[in-house]
């Protein structure tokens, strides 16, 4: 049945026909840069579709793309797109190891970098894998060919929809698991085409959007550039987050709405000249990605206004499974400023108990969640997928409570991932790295919550007899391993981890009383 699904309803040809609709009009650009007009995209784009194919990309070839904000990476998304590639985002402020996993469990063949950034990350991952056969640069690059120069050889030409059927992988993005390791989640043209109408529909988008892109456009980020053609906006890019830069950036440009995670609106709230710039164009702030702090939360809307919107999602069912509307954030409300809103039309969502049965309003059961927007299931983890997806639902791992409106608020994770600044950490991963240093006996990782990273990752380590290391040795370690987002924000020394009634490590224990140490 799938031959008589017209193409256009794919994201890749939206944003084709809205370039073509706004071809003189200026768009994108670089902060400071000149604008990039629609034309310009698409004759860029088209060039940078035909080096692709040049170089050895073809239907469902998997390129790993590891690159900071820049316009080419917003480009680089529809590129892959018509060369018939299957895109493998790796997040920048991951490790090697987290890289070079990425690789090799998605059998990557193609590694495409920005140079500025990721000239050493690349040559490591190209010396330590077999898997790459081709290496390409955004520019001038040690470690492969430049991809921009190969591109301006081809004169652009008209860019033609690929003809794929709704469950192509187009995309693979990496979530950790319950045991650490992490796992590929396929993105294809119906989640995809999902998640757009969601955004498009749901979302609350000012009249004249010119929207600051300041998340990784390799990840979320990204989202934004289908939304802001469609409802004819523009966009301005900025090459990372820095608190100064942003407000000068919505003072300058006046911006009339962004995405930040809530460290990030943190971070501008506690700026000291916060209050020395005019950010009054600002109409919406789009945040999610972790739980925000209703106390901050208020602060900033007794600062900014009622100019918050919450989307709550995860990879496996991407962006939008519920919203809290700007007008549903009543600063008097405590608990409404700590939910994530009420499901959106385009899924179903239940609260469901162990036995896969909804439990009564206002008892706890975790999210699940069915619809065109939840993926087909992990890249071959079979086992993984008859958890996740059990009974039909996807099982998100959150649990929540309903009011009698409806809203959602989540109280707890059913596992034990911590969810700091924005970004996922799976406990094992650490202690996995942790458990190597050779003073160290016994380790659990967990969250507590925190005002300023939603939650802070703490670790309690049993030490061998005899042995003593300091805990900024041990952070050091962790963060040589994994990155700076995984680095405990504490350790924490004890004679032994209290266990569960079967032998397992408390982690709910060792939660509750450095919860209270912190509280008292």
């Amino acid at each position: 049945m799938t031959e008589f699904l017209h193409p256009s309803l794919y994201p890749v040809n939206a944003v084709l026909n809205a370039l073509e609709r706004d071809r003189n009009k200026p768009i994108v650009e670089l902060a400071g840069e000149p604008a990039w007009t629609g034309g310009q995209i698409l004759d860029t784009t088209s060039q940078l579709t035909q080096a692709l194919i040049a170089a050895g990309i073809g239907n469902g070839t998997r390129i790993a793309l590891l690159a900071g904000n820049s316009i080419e990476v917003l480009l680089l998304h529809n590129a892959i797109g018509y060369a018939g590639g299957c895109l493998v985002a790796m997040h920048p402020m991951g490790s090697a190891d987290d890289h070079l996993f990425a690789i090799e469990d998605a059998n990557v063949e193609v590694l495409l970098y920005d140079p500025r950034k990721f000239e050493r990350r690349a040559a490591e991952l190209a010396a330590r894998t077999d898997r790459l056969k081709v290496v390409l640069s955004l520019g001038h690059g040690e470690s492969g060919q430049d991809l921009l120069a190969l591109a301006r050889q081809y004169t652009p030409g008209p860019l033609v929809p690929p003809v794929m059927d709704p469950g192509t992988i187009t995309r693979l993005s990496y979530s950790g698991g319950t045991t650490g390791k992490p796992k590929a989640i396929p993105g294809n043209p119906r989640t995809g085409g999902t998640a757009l109408s969601i955004m498009m529909s749901e979302w609350e988008w000012p009249i004249e959007p010119r929207v600051l892109a300041v998340v990784p456009l390799s990840h979320a980020g990204g989202s934004l550039f289908g939304p802001t053609l469609l409802k004819h906006g523009t966009m301005v890019v900025l090459p990372a987050f820095e608190p100064g830069a942003v407000l000068a950036a919505i003072e300058k440009y006046k911006i009339t709405c962004t995405m930040l995670v809530p460290t990030m609106i943190y971070a501008l709230l506690d700026h000291p000249d916060f209050d020395k710039y005019d950010l009054s164009s600002l109409e919406t702030i789009f945040y999610g990605a972790s739980l925000m702090s209703p106390a901050r939360l208020k602060e900033g809307i007794e600062r900014l206004g009622k100019v918050f919107f919450q989307f709550y999602g995860q990879a496996e069912a991407p962006m939008t499974v519920s919203v809290l509307r700007r007008s549903e954030h009543d600063p008097d409300n405590p608990l409404r400023l700590a939910s994530c809103g009420r499901p959106v039309p385009y899924v179903d969502v239940a609260l469901l108990g162990d036995d896969n049965q909804p439990v009564p309003d206002g008892e706890p059961g975790e999210i699940c969640v069915r619809g065109p927007l939840v993926m087909d299931g992990y890249l071959d983890r079979e086992e993984q997928n008859r958890e996740t997806l059990a009974g039909g639902w996807l099982h998100t791992g959150d649990v929540a409570v309903k009011d009698p409106d409806g809203f959602l608020r989540i109280v707890d994770r059913k596992k034990d991932m911590i969810v700091t600044g924005g970004f996922n950490v799976f406990p094992s991963e650490v202690e996995n790295v942790i458990a190597q240093h050779p003073a160290v006996a016994q380790v659990s990782v967990f969250g507590i919550a925190d005002e300023k990273w939603g939650e802070a990752v703490w670790a309690a380590c049993v030490l061998r007899p005899g042995q003593t290391v300091e805990d900024g040795e041990l952070i050091a370690l962790v963060r040589e391993h994994k990155g700076p987002v995984q680095a405990p924000k504490r350790v924490v020394f004890v004679d032994s981890i209290p266990q569960t009634a079967v032998g397992k490590p408390d982690k709910k224990a060792l939660r509750a009383t450095y919860a209270a140490a912190v509280a008292a």
